[in-house]
């Protein structure tokens, strides 16, 4: 069964952080970009931060610059997020999404392949 697992999400204060982990299984991460997207209540869900295949490419949404990193670990079969300096708008049910992809340096936010369930983050004091 190939499906992606995320974790790490929870409660936190502002200004505190959390590491969310996104791990593959049925399938190995090596060919597939990886994007972080999250959907707060009543809002859409957006892109967050993407991380090509080989790592040598990411992306992040304006909203997250400077404060959240993504990484990954293809001998793990897991990419991270890291997130810095939370704010209460950061809260949401965060998703990791895997995208095929030929080019080893390319990430995008659509056409995604395989979704994980999504953890939640909540950032309130």
């Amino acid at each position: 069964q190939l499906q992606l697992v995320e974790s790490g999400g929870g409660l936190v204060q502002p200004g505190g952080s959390l590491r969310l982990s996104c791990v593959a299984s049925g399938f190995t991460l090596h060919y597939y970009a990886i994007g972080w997207f999250r959907q707060a209540p009543g809002k859409e869900r957006e892109g967050v931060s993407c991380i090509s295949r080989s790592g040598s490419t990411t992306n992040y949404a304006s909203s997250v610059k400077g404060r959240f990193t993504i990484s990954r670990d293809n001998a793990k079969n897991t990419v991270y997020l890291q997130m810095n300096s939370l704010k209460p708008e950061d809260t949401a049910v965060y998703y990791c999404a895997a995208d095929v992809k030929i080019n080893p340096s390319e990430c995008v936010y659509y056409g995604m392949d395989y979704w994980g369930k999504g953890t939640l983050v909540t950032v309130s004091s």
